[in-house]
């Protein structure tokens, strides 16, 4: 019997925090590719969802997947401020 095989990819997600609470998430490569989570893993999981989702769509209607282009990577970096400033 043979394996099938399976091609990993990965793409970048957007996390925008929600004024109600929770998460949106968007990813640049897939526009019109939204979802949201109460909590950021919770936005993860449903983000990956959705992403496999809106690719097999484009299989199934034979378009083509967009190749993952390197972008710049945003992260929150947190400091302890001098007392003076408060």
């Amino acid at each position: 019997m043979l394996k099938k095989i399976q091609k990993i990819s990965s793409y970048f997600a957007v996390f925008d925090p929600a004024e109600e609470g929770g998460y949106n998430v968007s990813f640049p490569d897939f526009p019109g590719c939204i979802t949201f989570g109460r909590t950021f893993e919770e936005a993860k999981e449903k983000a990956k969802e959705i992403l496999e989702l809106w690719i097999e769509e484009l299989i199934s209607q034979k378009q083509e997947i967009p190749l993952k282009i390197n972008r710049p990577i945003v992260d929150e970096i947190k400091i302890a401020l001098p007392q003076k400033v408060f």
